[in-house]
C-alpha cells in the first residue's frame, strides 16, 4: 500500500499487531505505524474478499488500484468507513446472525482524539466498557465521536453475539470496541 505511505509488509504487520492488542484490551490505546491511522487500518483489512464501503477518494483508490476494493454499500459492506462519524448509520450496518454473527460489519471511524481514562469532563464523550479484555472497567475518551454517534454504537452492539466491531483511531492512534464488550456512555 506505497499509495497511503505504507510498507506493504512492516508496516501492514505493524498495523495488525495494533489491531489484534486494542481489540484483544478493549478502551486501550495503541499507536499506528503510518499516518493517518484510519487509512493504516483499512489498508491493513480489506482485500479482495471483503467488502467495503468508503467515502474516502484517496483509500478507495488506492485499494481499486491493487486489485483489493469490492465496494459495496453500507449496510451491507463488511467493513465501513466513517471519517465523519456523525454520517455513519451505524443502526443499519450489518449485525450478522445468531449462526454467523462474524458476518457483521467492522466499522473504521475517524475521530480528533483518543484518551485512555480520562478525567471527567476531559473530552467531549466518555464511554465505560466492560466485559472480556476489560479487568473491571475501563473508560475512554473521544474527541469528534459526539454522544449520540455513542449511543447509536451502544444500540448496535447490545444483541452479542450478533453486532458491529468498531475501530476508532486518530491521525496516530488505535481504540478497539468489539461487539463483546458493554458500552456505557457516560
Amino acid at each position: 500500500m506505497r499509495a497511503v505511505g505504507m510498507d506493504p509488509v512492516h508496516d501492514t504487520r505493524a498495523c495488525f499487531r495494533a489491531l489484534v492488542d486494542a481489540m484483544s484490551q478493549p478502551g486501550t490505546v495503541a499507536t499506528s505505524p503510518t499516518e493517518p491511522a484510519d487509512h493504516a487500518v483499512l489498508a491493513t483489512l480489506v482485500d479482495h474478499e471483503v467488502t467495503c464501503s468508503t467515502p474516502d477518494e484517496t483509500i478507495r483508490t488506492a485499494l481499486e488500484n491493487e486489485g483489493r476494493l469490492a465496494e459495496a454499500d453500507p449496510a451491507q459492506a463488511s467493513i465501513v468507513h466513517a471519517p465523519d462519524p456523525a454520517t455513519c448509520p451505524v443502526g443499519d450496518l450489518t449485525t450478522g446472525s445468531l449462526k454467523e454473527p462474524s458476518d457483521g460489519a467492522t466499522v473504521v471511524y475517524r475521530v480528533e482524539d483518543l484518551t485512555q481514562e480520562p478525567e471527567t469532563g476531559q473530552t467531549e464523550t466518555t464511554l465505560v466498557l466492560s466485559g472480556p479484555g476489560v479487568p473491571g472497567q475501563r473508560r475512554l475518551g473521544i474527541d469528534g465521536f459526539a454522544p449520540a454517534d455513542a449511543q447509536a454504537l451502544a444500540g448496535a452492539q447490545s444483541s452479542y453475539p450478533q453486532g458491529v466491531d468498531a475501530v476508532l483511531t486518530t491521525e496516530q492512534a488505535i481504540a478497539a470496541i468489539p461487539r463483546s464488550v458493554e458500552l456505557e456512555v457516560a
